[in-house]
């Protein structure tokens, strides 16, 4: 057929039977169906927050440290084969998408870590990626690449974790004195975790699965004891388990690029009497 048609053609230069032959019957033959939704298979997805209490060191006389029990995603993906030699990354993209970080010095004031942005509502959610790996919450068992062409389906296992792991000064952070007057670490932060699809191509996302969890940490302070002695936990001592939604839910654009959290927030001294400083400004 294609051969008669390219007889009864012959009159006509080449070049202009060529748009016919690349849209008609030549690329419904060589050509492969897009990647689709249903066609990816995911199961054994598992979203868990480890039932251990927040770990409070008190090793050193300038910080206080706390580490909390880890936030963990894993997900088993089937995807189909890769077609015309496209390239499709397949991982966790993570946003903080609500956060309250206070650190109070006995009737002094208190230190705040902000998200300023989303502490005044201009965004409904800020990046947690790595700094580095943009979107993705990290590029080492976060994520898989698959780049086409590929003949043969491809099964694979992406994982993620996180905790918090910080220090805060036993003094007032905009004080010369290294008295010890922290009194107080209340932090109640909330984030959403989605598994994706992406097209690095064409940037096209196919969303796969959606996860929020929240961690929250209470430690009261006795600054009069002796080092080792003066933290201890308050209130909840397990976290609430993470919930795995069974509808998907939209990514904000700004989630997906820069800045990160980490980069985006800001500690900020608020006295009791006085006008608020900032301490350390975003990067």
């Amino acid at each position: 057929l294609i051969y008669s048609l390219i007889y009864l053609f012959m009159p006509l230069p080449v070049y202009l039977l060529l748009p016919w032959l690349t849209m008609g019957c030549i690329q419904s033959i060589t050509c492969k169906s897009r990647i689709k939704r249903e066609n990816i298979v995911v199961y054994d997805v598992s979203a868990t927050i480890d039932q251990c209490p927040t770990v409070i060191e008190e090793n050193s006389p300038i910080v206080l440290r706390y580490k909390t029990p880890y936030f963990k995603a894993s997900a088993r993906v089937v995807m189909p084969p890769v077609p015309r030699n496209e390239t499709w990354v397949v991982g966790w993209i993570q946003a903080c998408t609500q956060m309250e970080f206070y650190n109070t010095y006995s009737d002094i004031g208190m230190s705040s870590w902000e998200l300023p942005d989303l502490r005044e509502g201009r965004v409904k959610a800020i990046s947690d990626s790595d700094g580095v790996s943009y979107p993705w919450y990290g590029n080492t068992t976060e994520t898989v690449t698959l780049i086409g062409p590929t003949s043969k389906v491809s099964r694979f296992t992406v994982s993620m974790n996180d905790n918090f792991y910080p220090s805060v000064t036993w003094a007032v952070p905009v004080s010369d004195s290294n008295l010890p007057l922290l009194t107080r670490i209340k932090r109640d932060q909330s984030f959403t975790t989605w598994l994706v699809a992406l097209n690095t191509g064409t940037k096209e996302k196919i969303l796969l699965q959606t996860i929020k969890w929240r961690m929250r940490v209470d430690i009261e302070v006795d600054p009069s004891q002796p080092l080792g002695s003066r933290a201890r936990l308050v209130g909840r001592i397990q976290q609430d388990q993470p919930r795995i939604l069974t509808r998907m839910e939209q990514i904000p654009s700004n989630a997906l690029v820069k800045p990160n959290a980490n980069d985006a927030q800001v500690l900020m001294w608020r006295p009791k009497r006085g006008l608020p400083l900032v301490v350390i400004p975003p990067k």
